[in-house]
């Protein structure tokens, strides 16, 4: 599976950068990451929920970058995701932004049945990049990822409300995220 996203922040590149490249701060845009543990210059451990209650972990390393404008990296050893991807840090025209464009490549355990049924049951890949982008955007021009009243409790909601087509809460569901 191929992802590709955009996004502008109202920051420097340069600390655009800093931010994503000290790993560690990853999860606290990107949702289903449970944690990332730094392991040496360039190299880190990931730790990620999947879908159906099951985590995957992998190792991975920076095969390329340059300070201020790229990372490049891929998963090594037997990941249980094999993962590989570039994230640029481009000055935007306003002088004052950034844009920041991510490429990843995985494969998805299950192959193309794997894929229908993480979408069928609201793992959609494609949304939770975009989700996390605007999450990261958040955090580095408010300091906060802002939570909306159908979402309040952060990453809990993932399991309270999965990724689908937006449409209104069941009053199930509203009780549900209430209780707890």
């Amino acid at each position: 599976m191929d992802l590709t996203a955009t996004t502008t922040i109202r920051r420097p590149a340069s600390e655009v950068y800093a931010f994503w490249r000290d790993l560690e701060n990853l999860p606290t845009f990107m949702a289903h990451l449970e944690q990332v543990r730094t392991t040496g210059d360039r190299t880190s451990h990931w730790a990620a929920a999947a879908p159906f209650g099951t985590d995957v972990e992998w190792d991975a390393e920076i095969i390329e970058e340059t300070p201020g404008e790229k990372i490049a990296w891929r998963s090594t050893g037997d990941a249980d995701v094999p993962n590989a991807g570039t994230v640029r840090f481009v000055p935007a025209p306003d002088g004052v932004s950034t844009e920041v464009h991510v490429v990843i490549v995985y494969d998805i355990p299950g192959g193309a049945v794997g894929k229908a049924v993480a979408k069928y049951f609201g793992e959609e890949p494609h949304q939770q990049l975009d989700d996390d982008l605007r999450r990261l955007k958040q955090v580095l021009e408010t300091g906060e990822v802002v939570r909306s009243d159908g979402a309040p409790w952060g990453k809990r909601a993932r399991k309270e409300f999965p990724q689908r087509p937006a449409q209104p809460l069941s009053d199930a569901e509203l009780e549900k995220g209430a209780d707890a």
